[in-house]
This record gives C-alpha cells, structure tokens and sequence, in this order.
C-alpha cells in the first residue's frame, strides 16, 4: 500500500468518524443517567424518564474520568477500568496458552498422519460446533470454581481454529520439501521442526490469530455470567447500576483491547511470512 492511498484512507476514516459522532450527539438529547441525579430528581419523576442513549460528548467525559484512574480499588464491587481488564486478560491468556499446548502438537500429529486424522476427525466435528459457554455449567459444577472455570471455557474455544489449522497447514506442507529432507535421511522428529514448522508457521499463526480474537469475545460473556471481576462483569455491573454511558465506554474499550490484540498477531504473521 503507497503512502499516498494510506493518507487518503486515514482522512476517509476520520471523516466518517466526525460525521458519525456529529449525527450521534445532534440526535441524542442529553440525558442524565439514573446513577447522576440526586435523590429529589428521582422522587420528582427523574426515574421515569425514558431511557436514551447518551451522545459522544458523556461518554468522552466518562472515559476521561475512567481513564485518569484506571487502577483504583475500592472494594469488590468497585474497581478501575484497568484492573478489570487485568483480569480479562490473565483469563484469556492463560486459557489460550494451555489450548495452544494441547492443539498445536495434536494438530501437528493430524496433519502429518492421515490414520490419525481419520480417527480423531468425527470427534473434533462433534465437539467443535458446540457452543464454549455451553460449557460453563459442567465446568462450574466439576471445578467449583468460577475463575477456573472461566479459564477452561476460554481453554475450549481457543484449542478449535488452533488445531485445525494447524493440521491443515502441516498436511499441505509441499511435499518437495518433505521429499528433500527424507533425501537427506532426516528423521521424522528434524523434519517435523526444521522443514515442516517453518513452513506451516505462516497457517498456524493464522488459527492462532483467530483463537485470541474468538477468546475476547467469549470471556466477557463468560464474567457476565460468572461475575466478580473482569471487563466482561464491568459491563454487567453498569447495566445492573442503569448507567449507560459506562456501559459505552466499557464496549469501547473492549473493542481497542480486541484490536490491539489482533495486530499484535497480525505483526507476529507478517514476520513469520515468507516467499516461496
């Protein structure tokens, strides 16, 4: 992409956003939430006000007041932004780390053996399609444990994109470069690591990729129903308390936290690319 097309994409993009967010605040009266108005407001009929959206300018606000302190800690039940998401990502990471320990090798062990595709094929469709938070009651009433139990769910989504496309991309490994290395009379565990690895990285990364973006968005339904702590049981709980320019702001900054993680992973695949 020249520098040119990227400026002129840039300038598209923020034109959009300025468009949006004037048509957002121009149509949104300002509203105050239950959580701002004081105790007469709401005798005097404040409650009964009929729930809006608030403009861009309160959520700005919101996120400004949020973001200045985003690691204060006063009490279960009222924690920074920053620490909420803290725990998110601790969850998310450990679950997909523990999925990537188990999906990569079986799916290596997949894509290199046909016998073994065959046989463990129908169970990866059955188990697959099924929803991870479907899991959430079987893994809260064998751990009996709702951090755990989050982990495991997050462990279930991460391990499908995974392994999959690690078998994919170790069965499709051109089979010229297999053919040079059994040339070379190396073994199966060099081949494995010194021409297959490198070429199915690019494909591994990619179900990588997904697994991380997929883990986002599965752990914050997975507080909402757990709850504690988490960006996921932030979300709920400015719902729970009828203040809905957090709740905004919180979907935001689960959006920027998602995106970020993306190129992360996007940065690491492009480097592992390369030209046949």
């Amino acid at each position: 992409m020249t520098t040119s097309l990227k400026l002129r994409a840039l300038f598209l993009s923020c034109v959009f956003l300025f468009v949006s967010l004037g048509i957002w605040e121009g149509v949104t009266p300002t509203v105050k939430a239950a959580s701002e108005m004081t105790e007469y407001e709401m005798l005097m009929g404040g409650a009964d006000q009929e729930a809006r959206v608030p403009p861009p300018s309160q959520v700005l606000v919101r996120a400004f007041e949020e973001l200045s302190d985003p690691f204060y800690d006063a009490g279960p039940n009222d924690k920074g932004i920053g620490i909420q998401i803290g725990y998110s990502l601790y969850r998310v990471l450990t679950g997909y780390l523990l999925a990537a320990l188990l999906a990569i090798p079986v799916g290596f062990l997949i894509g290199m053996s046909p016998l073994t595709h065959k046989a463990l094929d129908p169970f990866i469709q059955l188990l697959r399609p099924i929803s991870p938070l479907a899991w959430m009651p079987l893994a809260l009433f064998i751990i009996k444990d709702s951090e755990a139990s989050a982990i495991f769910v997050i462990f279930i989504c991460s391990i499908w994109p995974m392994l999959i496309n690690t078998a994919f991309g170790v069965a499709n490994v051109r089979k010229d470069w297999v053919n040079v290395a059994k040339t070379h009379e190396l073994s199966t565990f060099r081949t494995a690591f010194m021409v297959i690895l490198p070429a199915a990285a690019p494909t591994i990364l990619t179900g990588m990729r997904i697994s991380i973006g997929i883990a986002w968005l599965v752990i914050v339904a997975a507080e909402m129903l757990v709850g504690g702590t988490g960006v996921g049981y932030y979300v709920w709980n400015e719902w729970n308390n009828l203040d809905l320019t957090s709740v905004i702001f919180s979907i935001l900054v689960i959006g920027v936290v998602g995106m970020l993680l993306d190129l992360a992973f996007g940065h690491v695949q492009k480097m592992l690319q390369y030209q046949e």
